[in-house]
């Protein structure tokens, strides 16, 4: 016995009394076309405005050294073909994200120190591969890790100089161990922190720690400059008849005397042999 399906046909009905007057707008059409501006995908490298992603690139380059022999130049972008669809990024539970590659270019030059001029030596344009970037679906969305996203959210630290402590709580002494992070507008960022035995180390993006004054030295500092920032300085001056010392409190302070200590036309002493000695007995 032969059955028959009969399907229920829904009717919808409208009981409104005014009539539609104008279309409902697209209402995505604010946000692809800013990211349109924004990528300036379809639009040639030599065409595009300066802005949004081109904007950046050329905020960078070009890139000298400290000799200026050479130079790296910005030429353009290009994006290429994402590795996966819209539907298999869902699936898959990938990113829907072409990479991004920019074209550079290096120079050398060769200097003239007597006239003071530099030519051309060589020049070598290559295509580096940057990273992926994430795509503006038709719908206006992004698919990041298999989640369909409106917003994309990123976590963005202010530029400036923090202090912190660890409450002493990283050493079985408890001592506090202070640190510091210097976020800069752009670059890498640089953490100082101290150890048990008050030395200073610096990270640069959070890498291996080394010591404070290998960085102060990149920077132009020599030994001597180091010490007199951190140490003060004592002027001693030499004579037929041995060497006078100037006295200076914070020097002396809290240091062993060696030898007696009298003052100068008497013979009582101030400050005796292996004793320490004190501001009191500076004055």
């Amino acid at each position: 016995m032969s059955k028959q399906r009969r399907e229920q046909v829904r009717v919808r009905k409208d009981f409104s009394n005014i009539p539609a007057i104008l279309e409902i707008p697209d209402l995505i059409e604010i946000q692809k076309r800013s990211y349109d501006n924004f990528l300036q995908k379809e639009i040639a490298s030599d065409k595009r405005k300066e802005q949004g992603l081109q904007a950046a690139f050329k905020s960078v380059f070009p890139i000298h050294d400290f000799n200026e022999t050479a130079m790296v130049e910005y030429l353009g972008f290009s994006l290429g073909d994402p590795k996966y669809s819209v539907w298999e990024c869902l699936q898959r539970g990938a990113t829907y994200a072409p990479p991004l590659k920019i074209k550079t270019r290096l120079v050398f030059f060769e200097k003239d120190e007597q006239a003071e001029t530099k030519r051309v030596k060589d020049i070598r344009d290559q295509e580096v591969y940057v990273g992926d970037l994430p795509l503006m679906t038709d719908t206006g969305t992004f698919i990041v890790n298999g989640t369909e996203r409106v917003v994309v959210s990123q976590l963005h630290r202010s530029p400036g100089a923090f202090f912190t402590h660890d409450k002493g709580r990283t050493h079985t002494s408890g001592k506090v161990i202070y640190s510091a992070r210097i976020i800069p507008y752009r670059g890498s960022w640089l953490d100082f922190e101290f150890d048990v035995k008050d030395i200073v180390y610096v990270r640069i993006d959070r890498r291996r720690k080394i010591p404070a004054t290998i960085l102060l030295k990149a920077f132009g500092y020599s030994n001597e400059d180091l010490l007199r920032l951190y140490y003060p300085i004592e002027n001693i001056r030499v004579t037929k008849d041995g060497f006078m010392r100037g006295v200076n409190a914070d020097v002396l302070t809290g240091m062993k005397a060696p030898v007696t200590i009298t003052e100068k036309g008497s013979r009582e002493g101030i400050v005796k042999e292996g004793a320490k000695i004190t501001r009191m007995g500076i004055k």
